[in-house]
């Protein structure tokens, strides 16, 4: 932290307040720890259920109902022509020049 009188003035605040507040907490604590011990016919199971690793596993299965989206590996295009989503038009620009490339290099070796 830079050492500004600013940031002196702040952290000396901040400390102050710490202190104040900590004792406040600190008695917040004992209330609810005396409260708490006068109160033993309160359990914990009441509030929640426990499950265990084997149940979350099974509640959390992902969905995978939803359609995939089929894409060429060579032209990145699915079978309406378009480009996927996620691609930036930077990449698909690059994609098309390669292509043309590849296409007038194709066309060159056929007019031999």
């Amino acid at each position: 932290m830079a050492k500004s009188i600013r940031s002196k003035r702040r952290r000396k605040m901040r400390n102050i307040k710490r202190e104040a507040f900590g004792k406040k907490e600190l008695e917040m604590l004992k209330d609810v720890v005396e409260k708490a011990k006068a109160e033993k016919d309160v359990e914990m199971k009441e509030m929640f259920t426990v499950k265990s690793a084997t149940e979350l596993k099974e509640d959390q299965k992902m969905d995978t109902s939803k359609a995939s989206r089929n894409y060429n590996p060579k032209t990145l295009k699915n079978e309406h022509g378009n480009y996927p989503v996620w691609m930036s038009q930077r990449k698909m620009k690059k994609v098309k020049k390669t292509q043309k490339k590849q296409a007038k290099a194709k066309a060159k070796a056929k007019k031999k």
